[in-house]
């Protein structure tokens, strides 16, 4: 993965924002597909600690099991697998933003954290700390950005699960009415667009493998199969430009970056 020109261009991003408003963080969203490489990025920046950046992803924000479960029950079964829109607790995003807006030189400020493990929202208690005020926030998602995307028959084995289109509808309604006023709150959000949906697969498969030290089994490749069909309908459809986004961050297969396009 090249160390250029991504890490430049955020940082070029937080210091022109600075530069408007020195008296806050500027606050950044990084989007792309899984495996695009956005939370390697972030991470990478934030160790850096110049600018000192607070980061924490979507994926920190997931609801609670207990709530996902309520949801599949009262809306669509499909809804207690976590990653679509409508799993995500934006208000608890919004609580922390607000959190470090308002942190003094010492002030301790707990990041929302998930353990994928356990499936659940991880307890306060292990949250990590931020001490002090940020430069500049970053908050990384696979769907950062996402506006609706077109309906149409089903793409996949999950969407035939969802015949009477509910989930869909409901995860639509949720993008234009919950997150489009989350997303247009940030100074920029950048796009690391991948060049294909079936590539998405291929680098979403390369994570589990590098997690798991070992090849996945057949049953694991199945089931990976069927965990990124919950994702296909708004990758698919960011991947065509229907996002918000700044900056378009364009990658070839080995995630090298080929256009950065302005919007």
């Amino acid at each position: 993965m090249t160390q250029y020109p991504i890490p430049a261009l955020i940082y070029e991003t937080i210091q022109s924002i600075r530069a408007r408003a020195p008296h806050r963080p500027a606050l950044i969203g990084i989007s792309g597909a899984q495996g695009s490489g956005k939370t390697h990025w972030c991470k990478l920046l934030e160790a850096t600690n110049h600018p000192r950046i607070a980061h924490f992803s979507l994926d920190d924000i997931y609801l609670t099991r207990a709530e996902r479960e309520a949801l599949a029950r009262e809306v669509h079964p499909l809804f207690l697998t976590r990653g679509p829109p409508c799993t995500h607790d934006l208000d608890l995003a919004d609580g922390a933003i607000a959190a470090l807006e308002a942190a003094g030189p010492q002030t301790q400020t707990p990041l929302p954290c998930f353990d994928k493990a356990r499936d659940d929202r991880a307890p306060e208690s292990e949250w990590p700390r931020f001490t002090g005020k940020p430069e500049a926030i970053l908050i990384d998602g696979w769907c950062m950005g996402a506006l609706a995307p077109p309906d149409g028959p089903p793409l996949n084995a999950v969407e035939h699960e969802d015949a009477d289109g509910v989930w869909r509808a409901t995860i639509s309604e949720a993008l234009t009415v919950d997150y489009a006023p989350f997303f247009e709150a940030f100074d920029a959000i950048l796009y690391l667009k991948a060049p294909s949906w079936e590539i998405v697969r291929a680098w979403r498969g390369e994570q589990e493998q590098k997690l798991l030290a070992r090849p996945l089994t057949a049953e694991e490749n199945t089931a990976l199969d069927r965990f990124v069909m919950h994702y296909e309908r708004i990758t698919r459809s960011m991947l065509d430009g229907k996002l918000m986004a700044d900056w378009i961050v364009h990658l070839d297969e080995t995630r090298a970056v080929t256009e950065i396009e302005r919007r």
